[in-house]
């Protein structure tokens, strides 16, 4: 059972951590190249500031973004933005989801995101963890996939595997961790393909982190995974 509250908690933790670790740049790193393609590390705080609005909007019942245009617009606005603005803007944005949250509310209820995508309330936090977390990770400043809380590592693990489940263009495959966990995921039919290996290097190749070359495979060839 999801528990948003414990939830809300981990957002706020991992947010703490992001913000003392990204405090320790400069104005030049901020410009300096993610790891993500095409972004600097000021268009990776720059969406997460817009982020939390986006899903402080969720919760109120209102669009996560007015477009993709807007969302990718306000994202190219605030990514030039010196270190110090950045900071204070998360701090802000991140104040206003944690204040958003607090209203009472059926977390029961069903809420749409980006596409048509609907996902019930309480799920909510936890993809805002998932933002803060393997954003940090993109900013390549020494937060790695090793160093996830190990909650959030299976839980995103199971997210994301829940996410490719029948999906079309994914093959059936079963995901197996170092220690045993087995987790079906990927089309339909027997799975004769499993993927294997510690956990990190799972979530890095679930969520297009990594290239899964550390991955051990049996019955076939690694699968390329669609986007997220």
């Amino acid at each position: 059972m999801i528990d948003h509250a414990h939830d809300l908690e981990s957002v706020r933790g991992a947010t703490e951590l992001l913000l003392t670790a990204a405090a320790k740049m400069d104005n030049a790193d901020v410009t300096q190249s993610s790891r993500l393609p095409g972004w600097s590390r000021g268009h990776v705080l720059a969406h997460l500031s817009r982020n939390a609005d986006a899903l402080a909007n969720v919760l109120r019942g209102r669009r996560m973004y007015s477009s993709a245009q807007a969302r990718d617009a306000d994202i190219e606005r605030d990514a030039p933005r010196p270190l110090d603005a950045q900071l204070a803007d998360l701090r802000a944005s991140t104040a206003r989801f944690d204040a958003t949250a607090a209203v009472p509310a059926d977390w029961s209820r069903t809420v749409e995101l980006r596409n048509g995508v609907t996902d019930a309330a309480s799920r909510v936090p936890f993809r805002r963890w998932a933002e803060v977390e393997l954003h940090h990770v993109d900013l390549g400043i020494g937060y790695e996939l090793e160093d996830l809380p190990e909650e959030f590592t299976r839980r995103e693990i199971d997210f994301l595997t829940e996410r490719f489940r029948g999906h079309p263009d994914v093959p059936a495959l079963v995901v197996e961790e170092d220690g045993g966990r087995r987790i079906p995921t990927g089309g339909a039919g027997d799975p004769a393909l499993v993927v294997a290996g510690p956990p990190a290097d799972l979530l890095g190749w679930l969520a297009g982190r990594r290239d899964g070359s550390a991955l051990t495979v049996h019955g076939g060839t690694l699968p390329a995974l669609p986007p997220l």
